[in-house]
């Protein structure tokens, strides 16, 4: 690993390189999970100078008690691993920053950080998560939700779908969302209504942010927003209630997000990162399951290529006006 390349960047500019808005919120909870045998000598299953492994678990909405989730997975993959393994809990700016300054060798990741990851650590991508309710598997649906009683109709093209949206309050989700942002943004740079993202101001009467799905949903429900832009899973429980969801409809979908995933650091060695990458394949297997389902709703976790994987999203980024 060049220390050129980790050692130059703090946790504050990895998160000015991920939103550009505000400081990291790594570190506040995290907790070692021991294994059984950890009063016998420890192999030395990675090509480290300490004889652990570090997890990052970044904190999502949908999951709540995420450190005792976390540290479940981590006790089982101390068990499966030989070694002591350590479950931290942090945003995701803090899961890239961890990765680059060498205090984590995995970090459970969204697409957009995982681009970040391999940019400032070098990690990459090598399992994507599965969720019952992703409609590619392990991609899925950006989608532009709307009052039921709207006025604006799905027409037989993506373009006349969308140019109904001049003029009116849109609703995204953060500036740093996939789903919520830039890939809804990157088909209206496509379709030709906004040059990019930072001059949208000229189709849209009006912008906001929710900061999170729920919230973004939650303006189209009580009329402060005509239409928002989330993630498909986001018309479900925990996101919104069932009365909430029942004033929706979806007006269009942009498919192939890609899913979050799993990346390891460049330090770990092939030989071990494969020992690792079928450890955690074993919480598909039916006795683990449930511990995979607990962290994230995800059902099953599988092999991806890192640059396949993340294509859509380093493409979006670009047309949309942001290096990847």
């Amino acid at each position: 690993m060049s220390v050129s390349k980790k050692g130059l960047l703090g946790a504050g500019a990895v998160f000015m390189a991920l939103t550009g808005l505000a400081v990291s919120t790594f570190g506040v909870m995290q907790a070692t999970t021991a294994n059984s045998i950890s009063n016998q000598p420890v192999p030395n299953l990675l090509a480290l100078k300490q004889k652990q492994l570090t997890v990052v678990f970044p904190s999502r909405s949908d999951s709540t008690d995420l450190q005792s989730k976390a540290n479940a997975v981590a006790s089982f993959l101390s068990k499966e691993l030989g070694i002591p393994v350590k479950a931290q809990i942090g945003d995701d700016t803090a899961a890239v920053e961890a990765l680059r300054a060498n205090r984590a060798d995995v970090a459970f990741l969204s697409s957009r950080p995982a681009l970040k990851a391999e940019q400032l650590a070098n990690a990459r991508l090598y399992l994507a998560e599965v969720r019952e309710n992703y409609s590619g598997r392990y991609t899925y649906n950006s989608i532009f939700v709307v009052p039921n009683n709207s006025p604006l109709k799905s027409k037989n093209t993506p373009k006349a779908t969308l140019e109904q949206l001049r003029g009116k309050k849109m609703a995204f989700t953060s500036p740093t969302s996939g789903s919520g942002f830039i890939f809804p943004v990157s088909e209206l740079v496509k379709q030709g209504f906004v040059p990019n993202r930072d001059r949208m101001d000229g189709f849209f009467s009006q912008i906001s942010y929710g900061g999170n799905y729920s919230r973004a949903l939650q303006a189209v429900v009580r009329g402060q927003a005509d239409v928002a832009v989330v993630s498909e899973y986001a018309l479900f429980p925990p996101y919104i209630n069932a009365e909430e969801k029942s004033k929706l409809r979806v007006l269009h979908k942009i498919s192939g997000v890609p899913a979050h995933g799993i990346a390891i650091d460049d330090d770990v060695n092939a030989v071990d990162r494969e020992r690792i990458i079928n450890a955690l394949l074993k919480l598909n297997q039916t006795q683990n399951n449930q511990l995979l389902r607990n962290l994230y709703n995800s059902t099953e976790l599988v092999r991806v290529d890192h640059n396949r994987h993340l294509a859509p999203v380093r493409d979006a980024l670009t047309r949309i006006g942001i290096a990847p």
